[in-house]
This record gives structure tokens, sequence and C-alpha cells, in this order.
């Protein structure tokens, strides 16, 4: 790479790390390309994105950003994966980890708060901002719909005891 596009990819990273919620750090070293393409794949349904950099232009892109803890990680062959939600980009590494031993997870950051690897599968069993989302209006629906039961029920319970004395006589 000459200076120029050294100097445009730390300018591009960054950037993404200023806008990552999430940075998940881990060595890739045995992967296929299939793989790897597999996990981009992966992390582009997730909201996540996945990317290979040369380190020491990393640790420059890191100066300044809230992600910063992350530098000492970034040794040997790695891979940033970074969301912009706070879950998304845990999960895809964690669950393609599952599968393929070769992807090691190293550590990450979640703004400010650097994170070791177990803290990165603490947060990748935690719900997703979706997940949570649906759970809320749920629990917002619940309410009314038991209301409208029991508004529904004393008229219910006139009418089946109606037809039971209509029955009888």
């Amino acid at each position: 790479m000459d200076r120029a596009a050294k100097a445009e990819m730390v300018t591009e990273l960054k950037g993404l790390f200023k806008a990552a919620h999430t940075v998940v750090v881990a060595h890739y070293a045995g992967l296929t390309v299939g793989q790897m393409q597999t996990l981009r794949k992966q992390a582009k349904l997730g909201g996540t994105q996945v990317k290979v950099a040369k380190n020491r232009l990393a640790k420059i892109a890191l100066e300044g950003t809230d992600v910063a803890s992350i530098g000492p990680l970034l040794k040997g062959p790695t891979l940033i994966a970074y969301s912009s939600d706070p879950v998304a980009a845990t999960k895809v590494v964690v669950d393609f980890a599952k599968g393929h031993e070769k992807l090691v997870i190293l550590g990450g950051a979640m703004g400010k708060t650097a994170l070791d690897a177990n803290s990165v599968k603490a947060l990748a069993s935690l719900p997703s901002l979706d997940q949570l989302r649906a759970k809320i209006a749920g629990l917002i629906v619940a309410p009314a719909t038991k209301i409208a039961q029991l508004m529904n029920a004393p008229g219910a319970q006139l009418a089946r005891v109606v037809q039971a004395y209509a029955n009888k006589g």
C-alpha cells in the first residue's frame, strides 16, 4: 500500500470505530476463504460488518475513539466485527465461533468498556434490541387484551345462564 492508500484506510477505520457501539476482535488463522465469506454473509444478515485490516493501521485509527481499549488485542491475523447494535456483533461472532474452532475470540469493546472473551460471550447471550422491543410491545398490549376479556366475560356468563335455563325449562 502506498502512503495515500494507508491514510485513506486509517480515515475509513477511524470513522468505523467512532460509529460502532460494539467491536469484537478475533483471530481467524486457519479459516478458508469460503468460511470467511460465510461469516461475512451471516454478519451482514445480523446487522454487523466484518473487516480485516492491518493491525498497525487499525491501532493508529483507534487513537481518540471510545473503543481504543482493543488496541492490545490487535496482534497476529485478526478480524474486527463491529455494529451499532450493542449485541449484534457479539452474537454473530460467537455463533460462528461455535461451529468453527479456528475462529478464536480475543475480546472487544462496548463503548469505553473493554471486554474479554468471556464478556463477549456473555453479551452475546443477551436478547437483541429487536427482541427487547418485541417483549416490551407484548407487555404493553397484554393489559389491554385482559381488559377486553374481562369486559366480555360477564355478558358471556349471562348468556350461558340464560341458555342453561332455556335448556332446563
